[in-house]
């Protein structure tokens, strides 16, 4: 099964030889290591680059274990440096393996920060690492690196790579996509049982081990039914306070909220959710909380679930969000603030959302996302915020139509799910 992920090709491409240590971050099992042993490997040879010249390890292979001792990872790869006028090109899987939790606590303390930056120094090699920690591998990145590190960021499968795989009627793709998400292994899987219980260890045998190893959390119970409550409340505003309260009301859980924050952070250190900030579209000012979490995957989100909710609304919303992200845009939710008039006739002031805030360089987009447009009345409800911007920045409202593009008196652009989503040129149109 060979699925392209030119995206994050090209940008190894790019980075290539750059004198810099490439950091290939994301979810575990998103790609990450089939992009750099497979794909991009194939790239170098195809290039003309010999095999013995390409050093690639695997610390999350038990085989390895050893090289999980910064020390004797270094002795194993200047080992393989034979030739000091052949360019070698260094793979290591999974570096997080390498951290050991008292160097987590203290990421200036971490020594195979000074292996990676030793290797540098060699004026033949061209490195590249895989992690699966945000926090060790692009937070502290940049400082541990000092300036020598390179992050590229893999997401699972964006609608279109998916559907560029599995071909056929774009509705029936997208319904399989929004139930089953983008994890490339899914696609291998040909039965809806088999996709469920892959997806289902993934939590419970992959990340929460991860995130319940890693950072020596005590109430793993409560990490577990944090995660249903993100799960539940995609699109929905949140912050640690509600969240506490709400599983002592709910579930009969007490714990602080200071708890939670961490928790959460555990979460999105682990790239399983993402957090989206309130922003102030006419005070130009971010909101401190609350804010809104989505999931990396909607198919972890929905088999979670157990597929018991299936709210198509905040799926549309989940995906689309994913989308700008892996197109590199930075997404906040956007308040604007529009005067109505109240049932007694008194003008006053309505906070309302805008879903994202998209922008990427000068670049700035408003996207509403809307499953259908044809209520009058909801309609209405989607375009006010934008058109309470009253600004010039770009419009756009994404509906699940197969319509063609088009523009609406005021300026608003309407683009049809599928084209959207196979076609990211048509927001810069």
């Amino acid at each position: 099964m060979h699925i392209k992920r030119d995206r994050y090709l090209n940008q190894l491409i790019s980075r290539k030889e750059n004198g810099l240590i490439k950091v290939i971050t994301g979810i575990r099992r998103c790609g990450k290591s089939y992009l750099l042993f497979h794909i991009f490997y194939d790239h170098l040879i195809s290039q003309g680059v010999k095999a013995e010249q390409i050093i690639d390890i695997a610390l999350d292979d038990d085989t390895n274990a050893m090289y999980r001792d910064p020390t004797e990872l270094s002795r194993f790869i200047r080992s393989k440096i034979t030739d000091k006028e052949s360019m070698y090109y260094i793979m290591i899987d999974e570096v997080q393996y390498a951290i050991t939790y008292e160097e987590f606590k203290n990421p200036g303390e971490i020594k195979l920060y000074d292996v990676l930056n030793g290797l540098l120094r060699l004026r033949n090699v061209d490195i590249y690492v895989t992690g699966s920690n945000s926090k060790m591998l692009s937070k502290d990145v940049m400082t541990e690196f000092r300036g020598r590190g390179d992050a590229v960021e893999v997401y699972p499968l964006s609608f279109k790579e998916y559907y560029d795989f599995v071909g056929g009627d774009k509705s029936e793709a997208y319904e399989e996509y929004a139930l089953y998400g983008g994890m490339p292994l899914v696609i291998s899987k040909k039965t809806d049982d088999e996709k469920y219980k892959y997806l289902s260890t993934l939590f419970t045998e992959v990340y929460f081990k991860d995130i319940i190893e890693r950072y020596k959390i005590e109430m793993p119970d409560v990490l577990g039914e944090l995660t249903d409550d993100l799960c539940s409340s995609i699109g929905s505003l949140t912050n640690a306070t509600k969240i506490a309260n709400t599983l002592q009301t709910v579930k009969n859980i007490k714990v602080a909220s200071p708890t939670i924050s961490r928790y959460l952070e555990y979460l999105e250190e682990s790239f399983l959710f993402r957090c989206s900030k309130r922003y102030d579209v006419k005070g130009k000012k971010y909101f401190s909380y609350p804010s809104k979490y989505y999931c990396t995957d909607i198919g972890l989100r929905n088999v979670r679930l157990n597929l018991r909710q299936q709210e198509e609304t905040h799926i549309m919303e989940n995906i689309i969000y994913n989308e700008l992200i892996t197109r590199g845009y930075s997404v906040d939710v956007g308040v604007v603030e529009v005067y109505e008039n109240d049932e007694a006739g008194n003008r006053h002031k309505v906070a309302c959302e805008i879903d994202f805030v998209v922008n990427r360089g000068s670049k700035k987009y408003y996207i509403q996302s809307a499953l259908s447009m044809s209520d009058p009345v909801k309609a209405k409800t989607e375009l006010r915020p934008l058109l309470g911007t009253r600004d010039f920045f770009k419009k756009i409202v994404v509906s699940k139509t197969s319509m063609k593009p088009w523009t609406d008196e005021d300026g608003i652009v309407h683009l049809g799910l599928y084209d959207f989503l196979l076609n990211e040129d048509l927001i810069n149109m």
